[in-house]
């Protein structure tokens, strides 16, 4: 049993008695969470500090890096969004220049704001197909590394994304080093990547992918929670090279977490690793063979499309595609969720995407396969089902808003609110975005543009989750812009 529960477990069982925060005491009678409240401690005796640590929770770090291999791991308990707002404010200096996809997390573009970074982006790529954001080469970094007029101190991308496709991460860190500039990757959604020892399985012989920080990334974020047995806001980060002063990044995690960490969730990632390394071969053999099962069984879907690995590397991620647009992503999602409770993770415009892990149940999955097979069924059956694709095709993948006014200077700038209809040319004030996965339509300091209008509008007739818009009495929009 790992030594940080271990002892969470002794100092509950002891008669030491608890003149210290948290409130509830270790009170089992305080709450019904009894389970938690037994290990919930603070910084005492014995318990290491996550900011200074030397003792257990040293040791309990240095189990999980034995399993991703980084030079240094650290334990983040606010989510990989701590990771993200640390890993950019230690390698760009502030008011520096940093070159990233347009398809980063927001927590990218709040580390970007906090230090006021100018941020040059690649090249927008979408996957046409199924309307989801593409991967990354080596040759289109280093190509938009050539074309920056100033040189980027960092680059930032996303890999896995959140559908599930993978970046040349090997490539790119190759481009970045030879430059003298660290590569960051969130790979929140990947930390199950390089952790399984086997090839393939099944037909196909498609495995899991290899981890960001074996193709030689800088730093490299991960979201134990996301994919592995950990709690949700439980997650790592790993740094290795020369690229990034480790003090400094080492800094920027006493400023973005917590000063009072909770011992539980640290705990949850200790159980974690203890698991990848006892049953981690058990659990991703049966994510891959999940995978599989959802593939060949829903193969004769004439209305549905699972994607298959070749498009979609990640065995995680079930995206199931609506072809020829016979409804919306949100409607596919909706029948998942009311008629069959199956709780999907997120719908896009013509897709639902679902998770899967090693740690699904065989019945779970089964269901989710018949529901895919009746729901085909039925759009042959009922072709009043059927939606058209107005409105919800957005802004060409080769084009990005003009960027009027730096994103730091616009977000704290005097604003007002206008009718989406008249807010051509104006300057964003906000982030306005679908969520998930939170991509930017517009960030702040950017022009609004006829065709961005338009994409907005298409969203709201779908009553698409959009962010940063509000709706008027009649239905309109409303969007935030500079005075």
């Amino acid at each position: 049993m790992p030594e940080l529960y271990r002892e969470l477990n002794k100092l509950a069982d002891s008669e030491m008695y608890p003149f210290h925060m948290p409130g509830h005491k270790r009170n089992l009678e305080s709450t019904p969470l009894k389970g938690a409240f037994r290990c919930d401690i603070t910084e005492i005796d014995d318990f290491d500090n996550l900011h200074a640590e030397e003792g257990i929770i040293l040791e309990a770090q240095e189990r999980a890096n034995r399993l991703y291999g980084a030079e240094k791991t650290f334990f983040l308990v606010n989510g990989s969004s701590c990771g993200v707002l640390s890993a950019v404010s230690a390698a760009v200096r502030e008011g520096g220049r940093i070159l990233a996809a347009r398809g980063s997390h927001k927590s990218f573009y709040h580390g970007a704001y906090l230090r006021q970074l100018d941020i040059s982006y690649l090249p927008y790529k979408q996957d046409e197909r199924y309307g989801i954001p593409d991967s990354y080469t080596a040759e289109d970094v280093k190509k938009a590394l050539d074309q920056c007029d100033e040189a980027p101190q960092a680059v930032f991308i996303t890999s896995p994304t959140y559908e599930g496709k993978c970046s040349d991460v090997a490539g790119i860190a190759k481009v970045c080093q030879e430059r003298g500039i660290p590569l960051i990757v969130d790979a929140a959604h990947g930390a199950h990547f390089g952790l399984r020892k086997a090839q393939g399985y099944g037909e196909n012989g498609l495995g899991i992918p290899d981890s960001a920080v074996h193709q030689g990334a800088d730093i490299v974020i991960h979201s134990v929670h996301k994919t592995l047995p950990s709690m949700t806001q439980t997650a790592l980060i790993h740094v290795q090279g020369n690229l990034v002063d480790k003090g400094l990044l080492k800094r920027f995690l006493r400023i973005y977490q917590s000063s009072s960490p909770s011992y539980v969730l640290m705990s949850s990632i200790d159980l974690c690793m203890k698991e990848i390394e006892e049953n981690g071969e058990e659990f991703f053999y049966k994510l891959l063979y999940y995978r599989e099962k959802i593939q060949k069984e829903t193969a004769g879907c004439r209305h549905l499309q699972v994607v298959g690995r070749n498009d979609i590397e990640d065995p995680a991620k079930v995206l199931i595609f609506v072809n020829k647009h016979a409804m919306t992503g949100q409607k596919l999602y909706d029948i998942l969720r009311e008629e069959y409770s199956l709780q999907l993770e997120m719908a896009g415009n013509y897709y639902a995407l679902a998770i899967i892990s090693g740690w699904d149940k065989e019945a779970g999955i089964d269901r989710l396969i018949t529901a895919i097979k009746e729901i085909d069924d039925r759009i042959i059956d009922n072709p009043e089902d059927s939606e058209t694709s107005q409105g919800c095709e957005g802004v060409s993948a080769s084009l990005l808003p003009e960027v009027a006014v730096p994103l730091y200077e616009a977000w704290d700038a005097v604003k007002e609110k206008v009718n989406l209809e008249k807010a051509a040319g104006r300057v964003s004030g906000e982030f306005i975005n679908l969520y998930p996965p939170g991509i930017p339509i517009l960030a702040p300091g950017e022009v609004v543009s006829g065709e961005i209008i338009t994409q907005l509008k298409g969203y709201l007739d779908k009553k698409m989750n959009l962010q940063g818009v509000d709706i008027s009495e009649n239905g309109g929009g409303i969007i935030s812009v500079l005075s």
